[in-house]
């Protein structure tokens, strides 16, 4: 945003706390036309400063997936390969239930082959970008199940925060899950 004029600064400010307010209220369905009317600007500003949905998801969802990205490197310098992926993981899940939108905006990157340097600055190739050095670190000390991606592990915790949204206690049913998950349904006596 460096370089453009202060009335295009103010405006794309002004867009983003809309949208924040809007995602919070709607989800990631809010409107965009919306966002736009609530901001004083045309939809076309809207769409110059985000071109896209999710782009303005991403933005609006920028300072959780940083602390996610934080977290996951303090984890990175724990001892327990599989207690901290577990850590980072359960945080995922709290973000995901706490934020509403911020499932949904996961769910529209499809998994990619390509190595989480290479993807694009999406919401889930900085998650991986992150939180990679703990799932191989899980997987090198055989804590994790071989075979497990990253793309596994997002689609696991969209899941669940899609799956306990509208449940009473979101975070209490998601966090139920998630253990279950981690646990299995039938664990060895």
């Amino acid at each position: 945003m460096t370089g453009q004029r202060a009335d295009a600064r103010r405006n794309y400010s002004r867009i983003l706390a809309v949208a924040e307010a809007e995602v919070a209220q709607h989800g990631a369905a809010a409107s965009l036309e919306q966002v736009a009317r609530t901001a004083g600007v045309g939809s076309a500003t809207v769409r110059r400063h985000f071109p896209t949905r999710q782009a303005l998801l991403e933005a609006v969802f920028q300072e959780r997936i940083q602390t996610l990205c934080g977290r996951a490197d303090e984890l990175g310098r724990t001892g327990d390969s599989r207690a901290a992926l577990l850590d980072w993981l359960r945080a995922f899940v709290e973000y995901a239930v706490s934020a509403r939108g911020f499932a949904d905006t996961l769910t529209y990157e499809p998994p990619t082959d390509a190595p989480a340097g290479d993807a694009p600055h999406s919401c889930g190739a900085v998650l991986e970008g992150a939180a990679a050095p703990l799932l191989r670190r899980a997987l090198d000390d055989g804590t994790v199940r071989p075979g497990v991606t990253f793309h596994d592990l997002i689609t696991l915790v969209v899941g669940i925060a899609l799956a306990t949204e509208h449940h009473t206690e979101p975070s209490v049913q998601a966090d139920r899950l998630f253990t279950l998950a981690v646990e299995g349904l039938s664990p060895s006596p």
